[in-house]
């Protein structure tokens, strides 16, 4: 992490620890939520409604899992020193990629040869 100040470092972690404090806040309000009780009634369109809202919902919660995960290991390498090193290559990974995606672990170029190959 030589080529991020502390200053640099301490602002992404910021970031980082932010994002984790509104993930898991959702998720505690989302158990409160008087909505996840079972239905009772209504006819079939009603409960296919609420059905098809469930799904949608749990697929976002599957998302803010997976992000909560590589917020976790973001923070980890930031302990470890190892934190915006392109996981690829070993390049640095450039302190304004990394503010725009705190969760990356791939410089730019290696993302974009990634993508492409998942698209061919």
């Amino acid at each position: 992490m030589k080529h991020l100040t502390q200053e640099q470092v301490n602002e992404l972690r910021a970031i980082l620890l932010e994002m984790r404090r509104k993930i898991l806040e959702s998720a505690e309000s989302q158990l409160k939520d008087p909505s996840n009780v079972k239905f009772e009634g209504g006819d079939e369109i009603d409960r296919a409604d609420l059905e098809t809202e469930r799904f949608i919902t749990f697929r976002i919660k599957d998302r803010e899992a997976k992000l909560l995960h590589k917020i976790d290991y973001a923070l980890m390498k930031m302990e470890m020193g190892t934190y915006g090193i392109c996981e690829n290559c070993g390049a640095q990974i450039p302190f304004e990629r990394l503010k725009a995606r705190p969760v990356t672990t791939m410089c730019i170029e290696c993302k974009e040869l990634e993508e492409e190959m998942e698209n061919d």
